[in-house]
């Protein structure tokens, strides 16, 4: 057998497809573009989804990749011998060309010629009744006993719903021969015991299932096929674990060498290590694809697995942040692969470094509070974890409730899920708003049930557009008519008025007919996705505000021209700001999310580090000098392949369709994404940006609020007249105001200290005038008096300072009013705490007359209250008690 690299396994498999007539296509993001409904990349086929729904025309019938993919459902199982979250899936793919004859054909050809398999090794299942496939592995060389037949639960691959596409499948699977597994005579591929590897899913999607359960032939069939590297790898290098191949080995030893644990002596610490290496490996390429932690959806399941990283870390011994060396080993092991991996190195070194720091802060302090809810509960004989106890694991020490599982059924316990998720309803209720409107669901169902055309947008090219009502909804409902006074929202035909979408708000305006004129205070967009093509309908909201307005009405929309304009200075401000800060910043920095309004907008993005005032001053400088150089904006149509191809910048989680809008900046370009958007014609139009204030949004992701064009203009004004208003009111010039602000303050703190000297010395006077007053107890003295010249509390202390000394051996209790609160301080010298006297006990109960309560130490105690009409009550009760902890002894 050749003992081939993984990194050649990959190449001879994309050399081999493409001497076979395929184009092959690189690596998708983890993160699916253009395909909300995935959470991430789980196969190769993802990526080509579009082209076997037909939706999407393929660049080719026959397609190759080495698709980068992460599952979520096997996070718990990683750490024995073959599970992992992260896998490279290799694959070819036919879209209405070859079928099952050259797929079996080639994959026999590769395993065996290519990899240099031992073809007595290799076995075939295919489903109970294709024969056809039966017969074509027969014809490479399968013997008849080493092809086995099974159900659908094995070999069939069934619709993603009720109804579509589905097929039968096809497997490889190799055998690690007898010294591995169960040992019996009958074992064969299906038996779970670990001898028998399947590298190799051939799926026929040759039907379309119906609604009925009837299975219809496709009139082309296609092709959907997905070799796991690491498997594969396993099986050539002769390995009973991926994690021996030469794809993990490197890692394995890294971890093995930080722990100070071998690998191969403990099967504890041999799960552990695998553990780290496997999802230290994960989240260096989920953080390369623009993933960040956070608590829902993506950034979850980087959380997740990042701190479960940490925990088993935690459990070989590693106390301090490894999981950075971890990644760097990675990027250096597949960063020729993957180049996103070294462009986006500072950003996946830094965003594992905050979240390292972050969970270790809690995980001890977490780690010990389970270990006490899981002995509490063997203790009471209960077999469960409450979810009360969970949530507050999750809440309050970050860990996530999968890892909380994992933990107790270590410990023989499960967990409460159910309660859990009621505690988290709880909370999520706590957090919304009191007052309650339509949900977002009866909405999309009210504007599904239109029987409306899909609206056709002319806004790019004009602003008033004559157009037919088409369809009316009054309190959510359809309607025929609207008259004056009615809240209303209208669909029409043709629409100039941009809907909400992408961050930016919706047109407004008016629409005017005949018989009425309704005034449009903001346009939305329905999608919905009908016979493979997604149907915009544009709503617009408003009020009628004369006469009425009916359905097949002609009437004239017209946009609010002045916000439009404004909107779209906007716009094209924040395509210019991302491309000042990605080259300011790296490409590290992505979108995450935008508002765009007339008045201002915001960007938020991912960078892990706080950028500079320098370096924000610099991106403005760069978006104004290229306002400043009126550089053409242009919109172009593409297929989306060819502008992710051409480096266009997507934003995750839109909708795209086979055809894109791409917005170009500059000549050549400069800044290019796609953008359904309103933009300008000429970056001279937005005239000037201000980038108001950044902040941090969470952890890796900053906002910026900044403004243009007439809210610049705005902006600028405001603080000329604040400027303008603080000289006259300083008696100064404007240029002078710094100078003149300086001179008042160093006139304000000469009389501060010139303050705070009277005040010393009226209290050092006060203080002689009290200390007549205190009350002997042998050899000590007693004071507990209220105190009028005290500004402040530390004004009380220097107070007690001076009566120290002036008493010698004492005990003494000060009360005042601050802020129209009782306030105390209660000190006693070195020779009265001998004697027992404890001034933090004493003030706690003097405070508590008032309403309050104290500590502190032997020697100083502080405290206040609520009752200021009680202060003397407080002083009469401390004299007792000063003169009880002297005599006492």
């Amino acid at each position: 057998m050749k003992k081939v690299t993984g990194d050649e396994i990959r190449e001879l498999f994309l050399r081999f497809f493409e001497e076979k007539g395929h184009q092959v296509i690189p690596s998708s993001s983890l993160v699916p573009l253009g395909d909300p409904t995935l959470l991430l990349t789980t196969a190769g086929m993802v990526q080509f989804k579009r082209y076997f729904t037909g939706e999407a025309t393929p660049p080719h019938p026959r397609l190759a990749s080495c698709q980068k993919c992460f599952r979520t459902t096997d996070i718990e199982s990683v750490g024995d011998s073959k599970h992992l979250t992260f896998f490279e899936m290799l694959g070819n793919f036919s879209v209405g060309d070859y079928f099952k004859r050259e797929a079996i054909e080639w994959a026999w050809e590769f395993v065996t010629q290519s990899l240099g398999l031992p073809p007595e090794r290799l076995w075939a299942t295919i489903f109970l009744d294709d024969d056809e496939a039966f017969r074509y592995w027969q014809g490479v060389g399968v013997p008849r006993e080493r092809i086995l037949r099974f159900g659908e639960e094995d070999n069939f691959w069934g619709p993603a719903g009720e109804s579509g596409p589905c097929g039968p499948c096809s497997e490889i699977h190799y055998d690690l021969g007898e010294g591995i597994g169960c040992g019996r005579a009958e074992c064969g591929p299906g038996c779970e015991c670990g001898r028998f590897v399947e590298i190799w899913n051939l799926v026929f999607t040759q039907y379309d299932q119906q609604r009925d359960g009837r299975r219809v032939p496709l009139p082309k069939p296609n092709i959907d096929t997905g070799m796991g590297l690491e498997r594969t790898a396993a099986a050539v290098q002769g390995k009973a674990s991926v994690y021996e191949t030469d794809l993990f080995a490197p890692l394995i030893e890294l971890v093995s060498r930080l722990a100070g644990k071998g690998y191969g002596k403990d099967e504890a610490s041999d799960r552990a290590l695998r553990i780290v290496a496997e999802h230290g490996r994960a989240i260096t390429f989920l953080i390369a694809d623009g993933v960040v932690p956070s608590n829902e959806g993506r950034g979850y399941v980087l959380r997740r697995v990042l701190r479960r990283a940490a925990l088993f870390g935690r459990k070989l011994g590693l106390e301090g942040p490894f999981l950075g060396s971890l990644a760097r080993a990675v990027m250096s092991q597949m960063g020729q692969q993957y180049l996103e991996l070294m462009t986006n190195r500072d950003f996946i070194l830094s965003t594992i470094e905050a979240e390292e720091a972050r969970f270790s802060q809690t995980l001890v302090t977490g780690l010990n509070l389970l270990d006490r809810i899981m002995e509490e509960a063997k203790q009471k004989g209960k077999s469960s974890i409450s979810g009360e106890d969970i949530f507050k694991l999750y809440d309050t020490y970050g860990f996530p409730k999968e890892l909380t599982a994992e933990i107790a059924a270590e410990n023989g316990l499960t967990v409460d899920f159910e309660a859990f998720e009621e505690e988290m309803e709880r909370q999520r209720e706590r957090a919304r708003a009191a007052q309650r409107v339509a949900s977002a669901e009866e909405k999309a169902e009210a504007y599904a049930a239109l029987s409306a055309p899909p609206t056709v947008f002319v806004g790019d090219e004009a602003l008033k557009k004559g157009s037919t009502i088409v369809a009316l909804l009054l309190d959510g409902q359809p309607a025929e008519t609207a008259s004056e006074g009615d809240e209303v929202e209208v669909v029409l035909r043709e629409t100039p008025f941009y809907g909400e979408m992408g961050g930016q708000v919706g047109d407004s305006g008016e629409i005017r007919g005949e018989k009425g004129r309704m005034t449009v205070t903001n346009t939305i967009r329905h999608t919905e996705k009908l016979e493979g093509a997604y149907k915009d309908l544009f709503i617009h909201q408003g009020k009628v505000v004369e006469g009425q307005i009916s359905v097949n009405d002609e009437v004239e929309a017209i946009v609010d021209e002045k916000r439009r304009l404004d909107i779209a200075r906007n716009h094209t401000a924040t395509h210019l700001l991302q491309a000042a800060l990605r080259q300011m910043l790296g490409s590290q920095v992505q979108q995450a999310g935008s508002l765009v309004a007339p008045d201002r907008f915001r960007f938020d993005f991912t960078y892990s580090s706080t950028p500079t005032r320098e370096q924000l001053m610099e991106v403005q400088h760069m978006v104004n000098e290229w306002v400043r150089q009126n550089l053409p904006v242009r919109d172009r149509r593409t297929s989306y392949r060819e502008a992710i191809a051409r480096g266009a910048l997507a934003f995750f989680g839109e909708k795209y369709g086979e055809e894109v809008r791409v917005l170009e900046i500059g000549k050549p370009p400069f800044s290019r994404e796609l953008c359904g958007g309103t933009h300008v014609r000429l970056t001279g139009e937005i005239g000037l940006l201000l980038i108001l204030g950044e902040s941090s949004i969470g952890a890796g992701m900053r906002r910026i609020e900044a403004v243009t064009g007439r809210g610049a203009e705005e902006f600028v004004e405001k603080q000329v007249s604040i400027v303008e208003e603080t000289a006259q009111e300083l008696g100064a010039k404007a240029l002078d105001i710094k100078g003149r602000i300086s001179d008042l303050r160093a006139e304000l703190e000469a009389e501060r200290k010139r303050a705070l000297t009277l005040e010393r010395e009226l209290l050092r006077r006060k203080a002689k005038e009290l200390a007549e007053k205190a009350e002997p107890v042998g050899e000590f003295k007693i004071l507990a008096e209220p105190v009028e010249e005290a500004s402040s509390i530390e004004a009380l202390r220097q107070m007690g300072d001076f009566l120290k000394g002036e008493l010698g051996k004492s005990a003494i209790v000060l009360g005042t009013i601050l802020h129209d609160r009782p306030n105390f301080v209660v000190m006693g010298t070195a020779d009265a705490v001998k004697r027992g006297f404890h001034a933090g006990r004493l003030v706690k109960e003097v405070a508590a007359v008032t309403g309050g309560g104290g500590g502190g130490t032997a020697k100083l105690g502080q405290g206040g209250g609520r009752d200021k009409n009680k202060l003397g009550e407080a002083l009469k009760l401390a004299r007792k008690l000063l003169k009880e902890s002297i005599q006492k002894s």
